[in-house]
């Protein structure tokens, strides 16, 4: 443990789990998934899914990272399934896929954070140059990255436990102000409405495997992250308060992005269902109608905001292979961050070419499934988050369950709770990680393959 590090305190380990698993998921990809999902339907679906499969898996993954003290391929070694090493390197694998377009998607970010403090509001009209600017647009990719490599190069409690616990806090307090702010709006009540008061026509398999996929992709479950942050815990830690906590934690924060965000769309008299968009186009144009000072000041704070809730998710998306290889091959941790991070980089220059050459990758990438021919981006995301995530989160549930066995994993999990035995919670995650669980993850993860890659809805 020692030689590992660890975190030094709960509150640390929370923050930093908390911090994996809020994101960009949470305040850029949850408002548009909500808009396109007909608003509170898929809202309540994504609240269900989150704790009745989602917490269940978190609890899971953890547990198996705090019994081996491992990285995601070392764990299931170490508890003597060799033959399973394979489902924790798909999991590394499905995070540096998405790594590689997240960073994409965080350097915009952090892009337009500057961009706002100088009053460059019309970069939102001009979402597509400034992606095509490889220079401006990979500058900034290039400099999140760097931000991500120096935090976690720094180790688990000088770097990723301490950077975590200055960004929640701060994260939490500039959404609370938005929030507040966004509700003295003119038409604000129209987007609560949206947001709140469920239409449950809305609620179709294609809204529920998209609601899954939210849920998994935001609380960082199936691509070893959590299995790496347990690894770092120690046995006087209640795993399954905290894994509660962290859930929560998310959900919460997608909630307030919700909250904050359809009260600015429809007090412009815009659609919602604007898709990815949404922030990087329609909001500078919202900021930019608050006139110059107030909206230099909301506009980079927001901006600023979502620069802060990426980076906590990029330091932990960075870890997963990070530790592999320091566990597995014995690299120094400084070194073995800059190598990833720098084949990282590399990899994620297709996604920055995604948008501005969608022409280019389209021919490369078409398949039965895609409304169209498709780019980069949006591939790696059916690929890793769509498909890869709930397959993860199916194996991990089957393999705590049949393979490891429910006894072990209760073992586990009385460590630090000692009256676990017995109580719902050992009942309802007995419940989803043996039968619920496996079976909901691999219909939807089946559903899911067949709509987006062979373009059959079965419903």
């Amino acid at each position: 443990m020692a030689a590992r590090g660890g975190f030094n305190s709960r509150i640390g380990f929370i923050a930093a789990a908390a911090g994996s698993a809020v994101g960009l998921g949470n305040i850029w990809k949850f408002p548009f998934e909500v808009g396109q999902g007909g608003g509170a339907a898929f809202v309540l679906v994504y609240l269900l899914l989150a704790f009745a499969l989602g917490f269940p898996v978190m609890v899971t993954e953890i547990a198996i990272g705090r019994r081996t003290q491992k990285n995601p391929v070392g764990a299931y070694e170490a508890l003597g399934f060799k033959n399973w090493r394979w489902l924790g390197l798909m999991g590394i694998i499905a995070g540096v896929l998405i790594l590689s377009f997240y960073n994409v998607v965080a350097g915009w970010a952090f892009g337009y954070f500057l961009e706002m403090l100088r009053g460059h509001f019309d970069v939102g009209q001009h979402f597509g140059e400034f992606t095509q600017d490889m220079l401006r647009s990979g500058g900034y990719g290039l400099a999140f990255m760097f931000m991500t490599a120096l935090i976690v190069s720094r180790g688990v409690s000088g770097g990723i436990e301490r950077a975590s616990k200055i960004l929640m806090p701060a994260l939490v307090i500039m959404m609370l102000g938005l929030v507040a702010y966004a509700f003295t709006l003119p038409h604000a009540m129209e987007g609560i409405k949206f947001y709140l008061l469920p239409d449950f026509s809305k609620i179709t398999v294609p809204v529920i495997y998209r609601a899954l996929g939210q849920a998994f992709f935001s609380l960082s479950l199936g691509m070893g992250a959590l299995i790496t942050y347990g690894s770092y815990v120690s046995k006087q830690e209640n795993i399954v308060t905290s894994a509660a906590i962290i859930t929560l934690a998310d959900v919460g924060i997608a909630f307030l992005a919700g909250l904050m965000m359809f009260p600015f769309v429809f007090s412009q008299g815009l659609e919602p269902t604007g898709g990815p968009g949404l922030i990087f186009v329609t909001l500078p144009g919202i900021f930019a109608s608050l006139g110059t000072g107030l909206g230099i000041i909301i506009g980079s704070v927001f901006f600023l905001l979502l620069s802060f809730a990426a980076l906590t998710s990029t330091v932990s998306l960075l870890e997963v292979p990070v530790s592999y290889v320091v566990d597995e091959f014995k690299l120094k941790r400084p070194l073995a961050v800059w190598l990833i991070a720098g084949l990282i980089f590399l990899m994620s220059i297709p996604a920055m070419l995604a948008n501005g050459a969608s022409e280019f990758w389209s021919q490369f990438i078409t398949y039965p499934g895609a409304q169209s021919a498709t780019d980069y981006m949006t591939f790696i995301g059916h690929i890793a988050n769509d498909s890869l995530l709930p397959l993860g989160g199916a194996l991990i549930a089957l393999f705590a369950a049949y393979i490891w066995k429910k006894h072990n994993l209760n073992q586990e999990l009385e460590e630090g709770f000692p009256n676990f035995k017995g109580t719902w919670a050992e009942k309802f995650i007995d419940l989803s990680v043996s039968y619920l669980a496996p079976v909901v993850l691999i219909i939807i993860f089946i559903l899911n393959v067949l709509d987006r890659f062979f373009g059959i809805q079965v419903f």
